[in-house]
């Protein structure tokens, strides 16, 4: 019988996110950067990697489970069932990009998502309802189906949230930018 996994000290814990938020920022920039780059980027050993994570894979594993919870907390947080859609949209963007290297982690590279569970899958259902209700509000046409508007909002998402990473994209204009980008060409 398995043992349930000990609870991490305060300390432990600590070193483990310092460990996660490392992976996130170099993977969303070299995606083939080594497990020394990372714990130098976290300021750790290899060793001490190795004792959170026992391998590259299991450390992606985890990075990932971990950016698919925090961004199911920035959709919670721009509480998209209030106010126009518009401003739901303008609300999750300016929170998707306070996370801007978990979603190039997350979604630049499809195999980042692979070895997660599918109950653990990052969930989109409240993005293709903010899409649905842009749509019967009249901001969103009507001709495009949901998926292809849902899937042109993420892909200008990650576009600007890679180029803000490379200093193409400057921060403060990334959320208007974007918006004003989807919106003339999702217009009604």
């Amino acid at each position: 019988m398995k043992s349930a996994p000990q609870a991490l000290s305060h300390a432990q814990a600590r070193t483990r996110s310092a460990i996660i938020e490392a992976t996130v920022s170099v993977l969303a920039a070299n995606r083939t950067a080594s497990l020394p780059v990372i714990a130098e980027a976290a300021g750790v050993g290899r060793t001490t990697v190795h004792r959170y994570f026992p391998d590259r894979d299991h450390l992606i594993r985890e990075v990932a489970v971990d950016s698919i919870a925090v961004v199911r907390q920035l959709g919670v947080r721009a509480d998209t069932t209030h106010g126009t859609a518009v401003d739901a949209l303008h609300r999750l963007l300016a929170a998707y990009f306070s996370e801007s290297d978990r979603i190039v982690f997350l979604f630049k590279d499809p195999a980042v998502l692979q070895n997660v569970p599918p109950d653990e899958q990052p969930d989109d259902d409240f993005v293709m309802d903010l899409i649905r209700r842009g749509q019967v509000e009249g901001n969103l046409t009507s001709d495009l189906s949901a998926v292809w508007i849902q899937h042109a909002l993420l892909a200008l998402v990650l576009q600007g949230c890679e180029d803000v990473s490379t200093g193409e994209l400057p921060a403060h204009t990334a959320v208007t930018t974007i918006l004003r980008t989807f919106l003339r060409g999702a217009s009604a």
